[in-house]
């Protein structure tokens, strides 16, 4: 809940409950005596007691690599991680993005792993891998089926030993060229993209590796060359920076065997300390301002305070939660509950060497206020809670939200894995979850007023206004501080660091290593079926690895239901039933739940709304009755819905200013056309909202929300008995289902037409490309079309993405896929591609798609499909919300419970001339093409593509 350094998904399935044992090691110990090449156990912890752990043995080679193995046999998986400390933290002034861009080179292949081969080698092991950069780590990681750890161990080895000098010019200038694109699409391309870095820049000195974020300069990108580079990785990604965590269904001893030879060789690198953190101080408040693509602007205000782990973060966190967190805090009552902000929130972002204390909040234009105006509510609410103190409510919802995510975080290996790495390279010790625990038990009001004092009060912040282009007067004040730039030094000619460190081996590393063994066998969920006395259907399954439950109750209500005068109906009743309900404000509800470490909420889509319940098992009932309180009770007040309306109309001006978005939409309606209701956005157009009244939502509701339209999915630990007896709850529901309505005929696709869109000053063009295609079927030619479509446009190393991406450099990534309701489907390829790549880009997307039409699929890319897929189903089922989605498919389009099994049949029966024959006649006839970007920077080469531009508005409507 607190920071980015500590990953935050789920700890994992075999964290228990249980105290823990900690045996150390001196190197002379029977267990010490029998491991390979010198490893030395460090320390081996075991559960004991009642507190919380993950059990793991840590051991260290000789040349400094920390290794953590972690048992887990729950699922025939195992999780690799590779976690070097080093990331934008350890750059120097003019070299920023180097960590991040070397996150990019070490999947470029390197001296016994070919060009492009990393991510192939993975997905066809039946696995999935992914690299992260942050201020202070780089990690590498994958996730695979137990038989294939020697293969990933190999990997990770070869890339730690052996990258340098597989690293050529070439696939430095194409990488340099996709960062370059990850920044367009994820910071300058997008609206509010800008923010943290220019709150950086205010918050710390010249020269301070926060000053500057991960992804880095374009200018210094641009300036770095292949020395650069490598002195970087030279100095940083040895195996004394490392940490090597490995958790699953393994074998220790053979596991640490493997370790030995694949890693054991590679010598150390320099001697690398800690970062020390320095002290953040302001001298007065610096206000800060830039334009942006945006509808609404914004007012960010951040304070600088402490860095992980330091005594104080706790205590800033429950700060952060009194004034900023949820609808319990101090800034929903005085900004969005009273209609002066869409949105309003804090938190205390915190790394290794720093963290931020940080309050924003968007404006309602219905409330004329402006940024000014919440800067100073910002203000107030500090001084109201020096007022008002510390309530026992708010220590209470804090600490159980962090009990709470530890418990669900029992759910998967790969959150256990990194927590352990995460520990390991920031808190000294794998073993610090209890810890944790621990010091934000500890925390006492009187120590929350001490921070609030001590870091808030008083103090000066950087104070940013981020505003539409051409409104530079919305700000919150005059900038009184400008960036003043940076002071580049001399580049050094010094390549004394750039000698390779060539380890000593005494077998061929160029050799893959096989699977040891057969694939290993995937047990399907047990499932059970009932239901309860009003008629509603419940599918259930049991998952005992943890004592949570996870729960989704659907009622077959959506867009469909809408009259077109009305979009956006069936998301704003959803909406109406997070609010209030007859017996409680919605305050209240969201307290209950966050002291019961409880999530409630409610959505609409294009076929179901969707009620979805997570709780720890013990407090399910507790839980239950919030989730029948709002299906059954909701209040319905005009005050919630007037914010709701307001919200849901800011919402869809905003969606508009994002290229990703608006090139959906547009591409959607073009598919099934502006007559059926789920073409548009689930929001609706501003227009129809504004129409919609709150007697509109209950007839909604009161004509829609009945038992008959609903059913219910359950995972969890409780037994069917048991489930049904909480589930009881909703026993009191009645009501016959309506009948569904009919969908209008869609039209016609016109292959002469482009459809373009501006938007001016894009960095980036967002391009869709498909065709209506096929309704989805599980075990039918839609899952066949899947299938085929996998080496065009599914995987990474997919036709698509490795032309537009690795060779041409052109975007960030790009991909192609069926998708599929009970009654349509289409076909689409996308990327989001450089701005004067965009006509070159179109180009090579029907190229792609045209050759594999008419050729087909070739014979190692069909062994790659079927090896990718066909292992990857031992992923496929191992948290319960993986389990929620199965039988939520199954559910949904009345499959057979084993419908697997029909699939794993047809995978390994398909063929060339299967494939083949589906290219053929799937990837045929007329598609549709949308683009949206900066019309004055590519009308021309558009327009050399020979099809009639036609110029549409971001509502998808002629101009």
């Amino acid at each position: 809940m607190r920071r980015s350094l500590i990953i935050s998904t789920a700890l994992a399935a075999a964290l228990v409950l249980t105290a823990c044992e900690t045996t150390g090691s001196t190197g002379s110990s029977m267990e010490d005596m029998a491991l390979p090449g010198g490893i030395k156990l460090v320390e081996k912890v075991t559960k004991k007691g009642d507190e919380v752990v993950i059990p793991y043995s840590k051991y260290v080679l000789p040349n400094g690599l920390t290794v953590i193995l972690h048992e887990d046999d729950s699922d025939p998986l195992v999780h690799v991680d590779v976690t070097y400390h080093v990331g934008s933290g350890r750059e120097e002034i003019g070299k920023s993005g180097f960590a991040h861009f070397f996150e990019h080179m070490m999947f470029q292949g390197s001296e016994n792993v070919g060009d492009e081969e990393h991510f192939k080698i993975v997905s066809e092991s039946g696995g999935t891998l992914n690299g992260t950069t942050n201020t202070d780590r780089t990690n590498y990681f994958e996730t695979v089926p137990s038989n294939q750890l020697e293969k990933m161990i190999w990997l990770e080895a070869d890339r730690m030993g052996f990258l340098l000098p597989a690293v050529t010019q070439e696939k430095f200038e194409v990488q340099r060229e996709t960062v370059k694109n990850e920044r367009g699409q994820n910071y300058d391309n997008r609206p509010y993209g800008l923010i943290r870095e220019k709150v950086a820049e205010a918050m710390y000195p010249e020269g301070h590796p926060y000053s500057w974020l991960t992804i880095g300069y374009i200018e210094d990108l641009n300036r770095a060359d292949l020395d650069d580079l490598k002195r970087f990785f030279l100095r940083w990604y040895g195996p004394n920076n490392a940490v090597l965590t490995i958790g699953g269904d393994l074998d220790k001893m053979q596991t640490l065997e493997w370790v030995n030879k694949y890693f054991g060789s590679i010598p150390a690198g320099p001697e690398v300390a800690d970062p020390v953190p320095t002290e953040v101080t302001l001298d007065a408040d610096r206000y800060i301002s830039y334009e942006d693509n945006v509808s609404l602007p914004l007012v960010w205000m951040t304070f600088p305070t402490v860095h992980v782990y330091h005594p104080d973060e706790a205590p800033l966190d429950v700060l952060y939660s009194i004034m900023g967190d949820g609808r319990t805090s101090l800034l929903y009552k005085n900004m969005v509950k009273d209609g002066y902000a869409v949105q309003a929130s804090a938190s205390h972002g915190c790394s290794e060497l720093h963290c931020q204390f940080t309050m924003f909040a968007l404006p309602n234009p219905a409330s004329g206020k402006s940024l000014t105006d919440l800067e100073q509510i910002m203000r107030d609410s500090l001084k109201e809670f020096e007022e008002r103190g510390v309530l026992d409510d708010d220590l209470e919802r804090v600490k159980a939200g962090i009990r709470a995510s530890n418990i669900f975080g029992l759910e998967s290996v790969r959150g256990k894995v990194s927590q352990l790495a995460a520990f390991a390279t920031f808190a000294d010790t794998p073993n610090y979850i209890q810890k944790e625990i621990d010091r934000y038990d500890a925390v006492t009001k009187e120590d929350v007023m001490r921070v609030y004092e001590k870091y808030i009060k008083d103090k000066s912040a950087v104070i940013l206004s981020v505003v539409p282009k051409g409104q530079p007067d919305m700000v919150a004040a005059p900038d009184n501080w400008t960036f003043p730039g940076r002071t580049i030094p001399e580049a050094s000619d010094d390549d004394s660091a750039l000698a390779l460190r060539i380890p000593a081996d005494d077998f061929d590393r160029s050799m893959q290593p096989a699977a040891s063994g057969e694939n290993p066998v995937v047990t399907l969920p047990t499932l059970w079926r009932d239901e309860l006395s009003n008629g509603v259907e419940v599918l259930g399954a049991i998952n005992d690895e943890t004592p949570t439950t996870a729960i989704s109750l659907r009622i077959e209500v959506s867009q469909r239901d809408e009259p077109l005068e009305k979009l956006g109906l069936a998301e704003i009743t959803a909406a109406m039933l997070n609010e209030a309900t007859q017996e409680s404000t919605n305050e209240e509800l969201s307290n209950r739940l966050a002291k019961l470490g409880s999530s409630v909420s409610v959505s609409a889509g294009s076929r179901y709304t969707t009620i979805t319940v997570r709780s720890l098992t013990e407090n399910l009932d507790e839980t239950l009755a919030i989730a029948r309180e709002r299906l059954l009770e909701p209040a319905f007040n005009e005050d919630d819905f007037q914010r709701v309306k307001g919200q849901t109309i800011e919402g869809i001006k905003q969606s508009k200013t994002q290229a990703s978005a608006t090139a959906s939409q547009v591409f959607t309606q073009l598919m099934y056309g502006n007559d059926n209701a789920f073409a548009w956005r689930d929001a609706g157009r501003v227009d129809t909202v504004e129409t919609i009244t709150l007697d509109d939502v209950k007839a909604f509701y009161d004509t829609y929300f009945k038992a008959g339209a609903g059913s219910i999915i359950a995972v969890s630990d409780l037994p069917e008995k048991k489930m049904m007896a909480s589930l009881a709850a909703f026993s009191p529901w009645s009501g016959d289902a309506m009948p569904q309505k009919e969908l209008a005929p869609f039209p016609a696709i016109d292959a002469s037409k482009l459809y373009l869109i501006d938007k001016p000053g894009a960095a980036q063009s967002e391009i869709r490309i498909g065709k209506r295609a096929l309704p989805f079927d599980a075990t039918g030619t839609y899952y066949k079309a899947t299938l085929m479509n996998y080496a065009l446009g599914g995987a990474f190393n997919s036709r698509i993405n490795l032309n537009l991406r690795e060779d041409k450099g052109y975007t960030y990534g790009a991909r192609s896929f069926f998708s599929g309701s009970d009654q349509y489907g289409e076909y689409r390829a996308q990327a989001g591609v450089r701005k004067d790549a965009t006509a070159a880009s179109i180009v090579e997307f029907f190229s792609e798609i045209g050759s594999y039409q008419e050729d087909g699929i070739s014979e190692d890319e069909l062994a790659f499909t079927k090896q990718a897929i066909g292992q990857s189903e031992a992923r496929d089922y191992e948290t319960p919300f993986q389990k929620l989605g199965f039988l939520s498919q199954i559910l949904t389009y009345d499959l057979p419970d084993d419908f697997v099994d029909e699939q794993q049949d047809i995978l390994r029966n398909l063929t060339k001339e299967n494939v083949d024959m589906l290219a053929a006649e799937l990837l045929d006839g007329d598609m549709a093409l949308v683009v949206v970007g900066d019309k004055e920077a590519i009308w021309d080469e558009l327009e050399a593509l020979g099809r009639e531009i036609v110029e549409l508005d971001e509502n998808g409507m002629p101009k």
